[in-house]
């Protein structure tokens, strides 16, 4: 053990190299960005991502066909599932491995977050990023691509603050893309069909919000182009 703490002290472990380097960073940032970035990594990004996910509903539930809006509706709706069971799926992970935290065997480390005293690997805050942001990259893909990014940041935030190991993070992107894509399929057989009989009833609203457009200047609208007006005798005393 003594000689595995001589190897990381030194230099030669590149995750505990990397992670000197990155939560280094803190030696030349000002106190309040600190405190930013300890509020960003900490709820920040993830609030965001719930954000990213509210936005890509209410453009999911704009489709024109209810089977559509269903399909992309529970699309959006597994992003937020995903991050839940990955994080289900990492308790044991986390269990079974039990790594410290970096501050518990490293001196040095600035720590900008206290009451860090679970185990490290993986991190919870990298897994559940990023398997929303996977999950909302099978949904929509440029909203998708915002939410990755989001994770990325995450993960570099969860460095810099001194509180996980850059293999912690890769661990949690990981595991969050493997839960999100694996169970993807399967998610999407189960949460359509509720999502299509929630838009049948009377909170359709929930799924499906087709946008209505306006008719042209100048033109008349048809009774069967509006599909409200009239009853099918009327429509045929008209003919």
């Amino acid at each position: 053990m003594a000689g595995l703490e001589a190897l990381e002290s030194s230099g030669s472990n590149p995750d505990v190299s990397l992670l000197y380097d990155i939560n280094g960073l803190t030696d030349g940032t000002p106190g309040w960005f600190d405190k930013a970035m300890e509020f960003v990594g900490e709820y920040g990004i993830l609030l965001g991502l719930v954000v990213v996910v509210l936005w890509s509903w209410w453009g999911a539930r704009r489709r024109g066909a209810l089977d559509d809006a269903a399909s992309s509706v529970a699309a959006v709706v597994w992003a937020p599932l995903a991050a839940a069971a990955a994080v289900l799926v990492n308790v044991p992970i986390r269990s079974f491995v039990e790594r410290p935290r970096p501050f518990k065997d490293h001196d040095g480390l600035t720590v900008l977050v206290s009451g860090k005293n679970d185990f490290s690997f993986v991190s919870d805050h990298a897994t559940l990023a990023m398997a929303m942001g996977a999950a909302l990259f099978v949904a929509n893909r440029k909203l998708g691509l915002a939410g990755i990014g989001l994770a990325v940041l995450e993960g570099f935030c969860r460095v810099f603050m001194g509180v996980h190991y850059p293999t912690d993070v890769i661990g949690g992107f990981a595991l969050g893309t493997a839960v999100a894509l694996l169970l993807s399929p399967l998610a999407s057989a189960l949460l359509t069909p509720v999502a299509r009989a929630i838009g049948r009833s009377r909170a359709g609203w929930l799924v499906w919000a087709p946008r209505v457009m306006a008719p042209a200047p100048g033109t008349v609208e048809l009774p069967e182009a509006r599909g409200s007006s009239g009853s099918p005798e009327e429509r045929d005393l008209a003919a």
